[in-house]
């Protein structure tokens, strides 16, 4: 009798945004430093993130099992028990939920941060008018170096993948691929809820988000008086 189980630890959703905020980053990442026309792209892939950021904030709330903030929150006791190699469990494991919550802090941040920005030339965030020019400024000023410490983790991040792979010789990228993974019994149930009613309150809640931060919603500037011609 096999000693594992294959059972569905992924739903489609979380692999659908897990993979679409690869490809959005990497596109944001490169636009951004073109520069130039490039960032008309780089401010639609911005907000693309949004989407898919505000998306998943919810879907970590009423989503399916293992994509539950409170199923991987890594707390210090299980952070603990990981390193002693006494931690049993499916989805994300405590250094790995570290990783993906400082990914999607970072990246929230990078989004907000992006909505107020401007490149002195010809771009401008979809909500630079809210805010005075010198906080635009500054937002810009974060939102480029933030840009390190995102490669950063994202270095880490692959890393932890390789090293995974090579040295556990547990494949982290397949289950993220299918959905499904091989596991002991004891490591826990087939992931369970994240229904149809889940994923459209999901989804209109990431529209919402976009619509917000595209800045239609924002009235245009004034027009200026225009004075009457000296006689």
């Amino acid at each position: 009798m096999s000693d594992t189980q294959r059972i569905r630890v992924w739903d489609l959703p979380t692999r659908v945004f897990h993979w679409a905020l690869v490809l959005l980053v990497v596109a944001s990442f490169v636009s951004g430093k073109i520069g130039g026309n490039a960032m008309v792209w780089h401010g639609r892939f911005g907000l693309a993130i949004l989407g898919l950021l505000s998306f998943r904030l919810l879907w970590g709330l009423i989503g399916s099992t293992y994509a539950r903030f409170l199923s991987f929150l890594p707390t210090p006791n299980a952070i603990l028990a990981y390193l002693r190699g006494q931690w049993r469990g499916l989805g994300h494991n405590p250094l790995g939920a570290l990783s993906v919550f400082g990914l999607l802090g970072l990246l929230a941040f990078q989004v907000s941060s992006g909505l107020f920005a401007n490149d002195d030339i010809a771009f401008r965030g979809p909500l630079y008018a809210l805010v005075s020019s010198e906080f635009s400024e500054r937002l810009t000023g974060w939102h480029k170096l933030s840009v390190n410490l995102l490669v950063l983790l994202v270095l880490l991040h692959l890393a932890a993948i390789g090293f995974y792979a090579h040295a556990k010789k547990e494949n982290l990228v397949r289950p993220m691929l299918t959905g499904w993974k091989e596991v002991a019994p004891e490591d826990g149930p087939p992931a369970t809820g994240g229904g149809p009613l889940a994923f459209i309150v999901a989804l209109v809640f990431a529209v919402a988000a976009v619509y917000a931060g595209s800045g239609e919603w924002v009235p245009p500037p004034a027009a200026a008086p225009v004075s009457a011609p000296a006689w």
